[in-house]
């Protein structure tokens, strides 16, 4: 057997350990959203508040408590995160939004939210409907103008 062979066979054995390892690690990453969901499930409650400021925002500049900044990983501390600032019940508080419900939360409206501790999971409307942003241009459709797709 020639060195270019054995070479290219040990690549080939590495790249199969790597698939492996990040099959497993997706599957118990994805057991562990599960459990959290279910959890955020099990603790859910609907609430009417009153949306004053929506942005997003580093964790460290959010407002939030510090110990949900400890709470968080790392990675995340970063990243900017989807904050509401609402009256709930009477008190301003403020809260993170899913990605999701984030572009749909109206800013100056009463809203009813159904919240899981600060985590606002989602938003319904108490009069009439909610409107939904269009979709962003996707940076390739910027550049050519008659793509829509």
């Amino acid at each position: 057997m020639s060195t270019l062979t054995i070479v290219l066979l040990i690549i080939l054995a590495v790249l199969v350990a790597g698939l492996i390892f990040l099959y497993f690690w997706g599957k118990k990453l994805q057991k562990k959203q599960e459990e959290s969901q279910a959890q955020m499930e099990a603790s859910k409650q609907t609430v009417q508040i009153f949306v004053i400021d929506k942005k997003m925002l580093p964790l460290k500049e959010s407002g939030l408590p510090q110990f949900v900044i400890d709470q968080t990983p790392k990675l995340m501390r970063r990243s900017k995160m989807p904050i509401v600032k609402a009256r709930v019940q009477g008190k301003i508080m403020t809260l993170v939004a899913d990605q999701k419900v984030y572009p749909v939360i109206p800013v100056g409206k009463s809203v009813k939210a159904t919240l899981s501790g600060i985590y606002i999971m989602d938003v319904k409307a108490i009069r009439g409907k909610l409107e939904t942003p269009p979709p962003k241009k996707k940076w390739y459709q910027k550049i050519v103008p008659g793509k829509k797709s």
